[in-house]
């Protein structure tokens, strides 16, 4: 079970990357964005096929990422997660939270032995933030 004190540490980043972030409104990968944007919180989108989501600029990969995001979002399928998690390592991501869909057991013991806070026991952050559709 995720301890609080985890996610004090994941919303203690001046700046948060949302990976996996989507231009469709439906998709989770847009909900979490506009859950930070909602919330006050400055986020990123991540997605190498959008230039802009929700008036935000996208960057392509978490390579691109500004040096101020220390926690990311993702919300991506499970063998995209465990692609991608070595990239966030080498960026110096210090908390990964991985929605509910996007979680890998290989993934996570990754994170774990990087000592990355990581995130991926089903918690939602549209939960935890409290996320409410306009």
């Amino acid at each position: 079970m995720v301890s609080r004190e985890q996610i004090d540490r994941f919303l203690g980043s001046p700046a948060f990357g949302v990976v996996g972030a989507s231009a469709n409104r439906e998709k989770y990968g847009n909900r979490v964005l506009r859950c930070y944007m909602q919330k006050g919180y400055r986020a990123i989108p991540v997605n190498p096929n959008e230039r802009e989501i929700e008036g935000m600029s996208c960057v392509a990969q978490i390579a691109d990422l500004p040096q101020d995001v220390k926690s990311i979002s993702m919300i991506t399928p499970p063998a995209v997660t465990e692609q991608l998690v070595p990239a966030a390592i080498a960026k110096g991501i210090e908390n990964i939270w991985m929605q509910p869909g996007a979680e890998s057991r290989a993934a996570v013991e990754l994170c774990m032995r990087h000592n990355i806070n990581v995130i991926a026991d089903g918690s939602c952050i549209l939960v935890v933030l409290g996320y409410h559709e306009h």
